[in-house]
């Protein structure tokens, strides 16, 4: 019998896994997506014109399959090299993206050449992120307090905390309690909803353990002594990045659009209500579609990319008591994105930003998104500003469950509160909840998460891919390479699932940028 596989979801993972699957031959394939949209948290949402990129996403990777891969479906549009736009990663040239000679800036389908800049905003001043140590930043921060912050990184260094086994723990080790607390606590709670002491120090392992002190200062002085040569070549994709001209969620519309016209078949608003099958094999998924009709789907193959609490639910008794309970346990973050329209008129100041991290005590924003700075098409008339204020919270919370006028009224006064928009109103403005946005790094269940993994693994035809089907914190890339892995592994008929769980584990995250 040939392979028939059942993907669950069309973002990164699934349609990654979904066009890899016809590239290799296989043709009988079925997307399931319970949303109206493909891209999961990685679509572009069009409000009148102004698009939002939920969370914001640059396209870049070490891996130079994945930038192969991307300029395969969306070409490169205007670099000043004829050869394409070469990569650099720790001052070794990793990967060049060829630049079609059809790829024009004016073509719908391409992706622009980016610069990046995000900063961290803090008592009404901006700090560059990652963390900078230079002349610049000591003189905002004063004297006294970064004597302070010096002694207290040399006291991490001599007696660093063992084992380090909390978020707090890896914060401290690298940066010194008083630069953890000064530049990192406060955020990061207000991101996970609970206290830094509270969550895995894997997270930190995962997300920027290639940040420190040390880092920072050595990025400072060399950044000093080359500052002409860096300014005048963009070639990090830590500094500069590609992007699709409408926002990530192209991407994956193209790529949808792509796998249907291939003969692929792509279920939308359709829900997974069920999954049939025992501890050593799925044999169908049930899914509820738009219209409220059920379909099985009979499979030799399922790849999931939804969230691993729902899985379980779904598969109808097939694990074990212990193992159900672990997922039942799981937990997550929950994320809002208000979307503020303003004219250029009412910022007291430039944003030239990617994205800031709001430090300021006394407001609940996290992050703030400059949309036209990801591009230009971002944004429906160039006079204008588009906003995209980040909320953190939970299902459970009140802020939740608040109405989009009072999450609205609330982005408005604290941009006016912190010095960011000198206009009490907006022009126009739209509201977006994510749920499940973030898998938690903390609790009980997440702890015993590898009892759980384990006994998802053991059933044969069952690959769990992507940030939600892995309950890991994954980067866009690193959901497309464990598709890849995944796929492979079907195809072959050689299972190793430690090769899938392997990917991102040892690899460094992108927001240090290279030397």
């Amino acid at each position: 019998m040939g392979k028939k596989v059942v993907i669950v979801g069309a973002g990164p993972a699934g349609l990654t896994a979904a066009l890899e699957l016809q590239r290799m031959g296989i043709a009988d394939i079925t997307v399931v997506e319970k949303e109206r949209v493909v891209g999961g948290i990685s679509r572009t949402v069009n409000h009148r014109g102004n698009r939002i990129d939920i969370g914001g996403h640059r396209f870049f990777s070490k891996s130079d399959w994945v930038m192969r891969w991307w300029a395969d479906i969306l070409p490169l549009a205007e670099t000043d090299s004829p050869d394409g736009f070469e990569f650099k990663y720790q001052g070794q040239s990793r990967t060049s993206l060829p630049v079609e000679a059809s790829a024009r800036a004016e073509d719908e389908n391409v992706m622009l050449l980016r610069s990046r800049l995000s900063r961290i905003y803090y008592n009404s001043q901006f700090f560059d992120y990652p963390l900078k140590l230079n002349i610049d930043a000591l003189r905002k921060l004063g004297l006294a307090k970064s004597s302070l912050f010096g002694l207290s990184y040399f006291y991490s260094k001599m007696f660093p905390r063992k084992p380090e086994q909390t978020l707090e723990d890896f914060f401290v080790n690298r940066f010194g309690r008083r630069l953890y607390q000064q530049f990192f606590k406060e955020y990061t709670e207000k991101v996970w909803g609970v206290a830094c002491h509270e969550i895995s120090s894997e997270w930190g392992a995962q997300r920027i353990k290639s940040l420190s002190v040390l880092s920072a200062v050595w990025h400072s002085l060399t950044s000093a002594f080359s500052k002409g040569k860096s300014q005048a070549k963009q070639t990090s994709l830590i500094e500069s990045f590609v992007y699709p001209k409408f926002g990530p969620g192209q991407m994956w519309e193209v790529v949808a659009k792509k796998f249907v016209s291939q003969g692929g078949t792509l279920l939308m608003d359709s829900n997974v209500c069920s999954i049939q099958g025992d501890a050593k094999e799925v044999r169908s998924v049930t899914c509820e579609t738009s219209g409220g009709k059920f379909l099985e789907l009979p499979c030799t193959h399922m790849i999931s990319t939804m969230p691993v609490k729902e899985l379980v639910s779904a598969y109808e008794n097939a694990l074990s008591e212990p193992a159900s309970d672990i997922a039942k346990g799981l937990q997550y973050r929950d994320f809002i994105t208000v979307g503020l329209l303003y004219r250029e008129a009412d910022l007291p100041r430039e944003l030239p930003d990617n994205w800031i991290y709001i430090q300021e005590p006394g407001v609940q924003v996290g992050r703030v998104q400059v949309f036209n700075n990801w591009s230009p098409y971002m944004v429906a008339d160039s006079e204008m500003v588009w906003l995209g204020l980040e909320f953190f919270c939970n299902e459970s919370d009140v802020l939740w469950s608040m109405s989009d006028q009072d999450l609205i009224e609330i982005g408005q006064s604290e941009m006016v509160k912190i010095g960011l928009i000198s206009a009490e109103k907006s022009l126009d403005s739209v509201v977006i909840r994510v749920p499940k946005a973030y898998p938690g790094y903390f609790g009980d269940a997440y702890t015993n998460f590898d009892i759980l993994r384990r006994e998802l693994d053991s059933i044969d035809n069952l690959f769990l891919i992507g940030r939600n089907g892995m309950h890991r914190y994954n980067n866009q890339d690193h959901s497309m390479l464990t598709a890849k892995a995944a796929v492979e592994q079907i195809v072959a008929g050689e299972i190793d699932k430690d090769r899938i769980w392997s990917i991102n584990v040892d690899d460094s995250y992108h927001e240090e940028r290279s030397a």
